[in-house]
C-alpha cells in the first residue's frame, strides 16, 4: 500500500494532481477542496489510498490520515466505492459525515450526488458503528460557509494556474448558480462550472 506520496507539485487539474516521487510523477485523485490547497511548484504530503481493479490502479488522495480513513471505511458499506465515497468527502468533511451518520441526517446525505432517500438509509444502518463519533467540536464550523466556498473556488483555480484576474471573473460569473443552491455551495460544482466559463472566454 501506498500510504503517502511526498514532493513538489508538477501539475493540477480539476480533480487530480500529479506530484513528483523521485523522478517520477504520481498522478492522484483528489476533491476540490484537496486542491484548492495545492500550488504547482510547491511541496505537497498527501495521504493516499490506492484502489486496485482488474484494470486500473488508482491513487486517491487526501489532506490528512483522517481523511484517508474515512474514505476507507465508506467503501465498507455495500455499493460504495471509491468514486461515490471521494464524492462524499468533497460534499462534507469526515466530521460532518460522522454527525450525518450519527445523527441520522437524511438531507446532508442526499446532498451527496448519487445518494438517494434509501441510498442514505442504508448507509445509516451500515456506517453508524463503523466511523464512530465526530473528532472535534472546531469541526462543527470547520465545513466551507457561505462566503468560505469563495475563497475555496479562487484558490482553486489561481492553483491550476489561472491569472487572479481570471479567477475573480469566473467566482462572480458563478455566484448567481452558489446563491440559488439550497444550502452551503458546492466547491465541486462551482468549479466545474467556472472552469467551463474560463473556457469560452478564451
Amino acid at each position: 500500500m501506498i500510504a503517502f506520496v511526498s514532493g513538489p507539485v508538477a501539475a493540477l487539474a480539476p480533480d487530480a494532481a500529479v506530484v513528483e516521487v523521485g523522478g517520477v510523477g504520481m498522478a492522484v485523485q483528489c476533491t476540490p477542496n484537496t486542491l484548492s490547497a495545492l500550488r504547482v511548484g510547491a511541496h505537497a504530503r498527501l495521504a493516499t489510498s490506492l484502489v486496485v481493479r482488474e484494470d486500473s490502479l488508482t491513487l486517491y488522495g487526501f489532506a490528512d490520515d483522517d481523511e484517508r480513513q474515512v474514505f476507507e471505511l465508506l467503501q465498507t458499506a455495500s455499493g460504495v466505492g471509491p468514486r461515490l465515497a471521494q464524492a462524499m468527502l468533497a460534499v462534507h468533511t469526515p466530521d460532518a459525515l460522522r454527525r450525518a451518520v450519527a445523527t441520522t441526517d437524511e438531507k446532508a446525505l442526499t446532498a451527496v450526488p448519487g445518494i438517494g432517500k434509501k441510498g442514505a438509509q442504508k448507509l445509516f444502518l451500515e456506517l453508524k458503528d463503523r466511523l464512530g463519533a465526530p473528532v472535534g467540536a472546531a469541526a462543527a464550523a470547520a465545513g466551507p460557509g457561505t462566503t468560505g466556498w469563495r475563497d475555496q473556488l479562487h484558490a482553486a483555480l489561481i492553483g491550476l494556474g489561472y491569472a487572479t484576474r481570471e479567477a475573480d471573473e469566473a467566482v462572480a460569473a458563478v455566484t448567481p448558480q452558489a446563491e440559488a443552491a439550497e444550502g452551503t455551495p458546492q466547491v465541486g460544482p462551482l468549479l466545474k462550472a467556472a472552469l467551463q466559463t474560463l473556457n469560452r472566454a478564451r
